[in-house]
């Protein structure tokens, strides 16, 4: 049972299940939008990358539902009803702690992606993300399962150390994944809409960047959900050198991490 900020509560089951419906929401939804009004033609289509990429969806689903014993907000429910991490030890107002607890997380997040860039052995297991050669709403699922279960158990780690509001992490939990998926989405933004929506959140055209088999490309533009810590910490690329239309997506096989 998870429990909320004045006793509201709401069961691990329901949970799953607003998830996978914003899920499932969120992916019909870019995937429309690709199809009325796409970025870039797409190199090798839907009917050859999608069963791949949808199926490690699946697969990585079963994978975290049997191997993590606890779920990321059933994780902040133990941590605050023990009264432990350092959002205990806070006085702020209930909502101030769900807007800090959303962004500490979404930090946390930034820089595991940029470990598994600079780590070696953690970028074997990543660039199975980026060897899609194409970039659409699937890539932004598409992950190998052992940096998934990884993942999983730093989220946890940072969630006990931190304890956010039950809430907080619920939040997270759901942006992170829409987020994903829409700045991996073959979008046609209009370019003054795009450079509104990027001091807010990550766009596909800024996140396209980061995909790129350009060495210094690949290793910009890291976050998922928040442009914030790309700007203020030096890894924010504004665009590809060789344009949207004309980069090639996918992995070198001479790129290297940042390591």
């Amino acid at each position: 049972m998870v429990i909320f900020h004045g006793g509201a509560t709401m069961s691990s089951q329901t949970e799953i299940t607003v998830r996978l419906a914003c899920f499932g929401g969120v992916l019909a939804l870019v995937a429309l939008a690709e199809w009325v009004a796409p970025r870039r033609r797409l190199t090798l289509g839907r009917r050859r990358r999608w069963p791949t990429n949808l199926g490690l969806v699946a697969l990585n689903t079963v994978a975290v539902r049997l191997l993590v014993p606890i779920t990321a907000v059933a994780t902040a429910e133990l941590a605050e009803s023990a009264n432990l991490g350092l959002f205990s030890r806070l006085a702020w107002p209930f909502w101030v702690k769900v807007m800090v607890g959303v962004i500490v997380l979404d930090l946390a997040i930034y820089l595991q992606h940029v470990l598994f860039h600079a780590v070696p052995a953690l970028w074997r297991l990543h660039r199975l993300h980026h060897a899609d050669r194409d970039f659409d709403v699937t890539t932004g699922v598409r992950f190998h399962t052992v940096e998934i279960l990884l993942s999983a158990g730093l989220k946890l780690g940072v969630i006990m150390a931190l304890a956010p509001p039950v809430l907080a992490v619920l939040v997270f939990e759901i942006l992170l994944n829409a987020t994903s998926m829409f700045n991996h989405g073959n979008l046609g933004i209009p370019r003054w809409i795009d450079r509104l929506l990027r001091w807010i959140v990550v766009t596909p055209d800024m996140h396209r960047v980061h995909h790129s088999t350009v060495r210094a490309e690949a290793n910009s533009n890291y976050g998922f959900n928040l442009p914030w810590w790309d700007f203020l910490l030096g890894t924010y690329r504004a665009e590809p050198a060789a344009g949207h239309e004309a980069m090639t997506i996918g992995v070198n096989t001479s790129q290297k991490t940042t390591a």
